[in-house]
């Protein structure tokens, strides 16, 4: 379950997921319409990412913000398929896939059993810095946030899993 006071980055989150899916569509047309050529590669949308509220086994979610800038958002499919929403701050959705050392790595992080006890929940978390950039991981054992303030220790299985996001995608981890 999200705690109470990340529910509006999480609806936030899915409603900028939702609005980015459904820019892609369109209302049927004319007659003369012409579909759009389809995109290929690994910049190409790919379907099945799950948004962070619906994050399940295998999949990560990284939501990242400082003070009164743009929610950054990241998910990241059991495959390595990646979708990062506003991560310039942009605006622009963002789109790859992990390498397949990288989606080893990940999946392995995100099996540990030790991350359980790295869960808010587990740590009983506490924001406690004004003005520092706050990451969460929501994963399938609960959401684990962090914040880049002095003296702040991380949790350390969440913290290779945020630097191997970080990284690997446009996702920053710091401003």
């Amino acid at each position: 379950m999200v705690a109470a006071s990340w529910s509006r980055p999480v609806s936030l989150s899915v409603a900028a997921l939702l609005a980015a899916a459904l820019a892609g569509c369109s209302l049927p047309g004319r007659a003369d319409d012409e579909p759009a050529p389809a995109a290929t590669g690994p910049a190409a949308v790919q379907p099945g990412l799950a948004p962070p509220a619906t994050t399940g086994k295998g999949r990560v979610s990284l939501l990242q913000k400082l003070d009164d800038g743009p929610l950054r958002t990241l998910n990241v499919a059991p495959d390595g398929r990646w979708e990062c929403v506003d991560c310039a701050g942009d605006g622009v959705t963002s789109t790859g896939v992990l390498d397949p050392e990288q989606v080893t790595r990940l999946q392995r992080l995100l099996a540990d059993p030790g991350l359980a006890n790295e869960t808010d929940q587990a740590r009983q978390y506490r924001v406690t810095c004004i003005g520092a950039l706050t990451s969460s991981l929501l994963t399938s054992t609960g959401l684990i946030t962090s914040q880049d303030c002095p003296g702040e220790e991380r949790p350390p299985i969440a913290n290779e899993i945020l630097l191997l996001l970080t990284q690997s995608t446009p996702a920053e981890i710091t401003d």
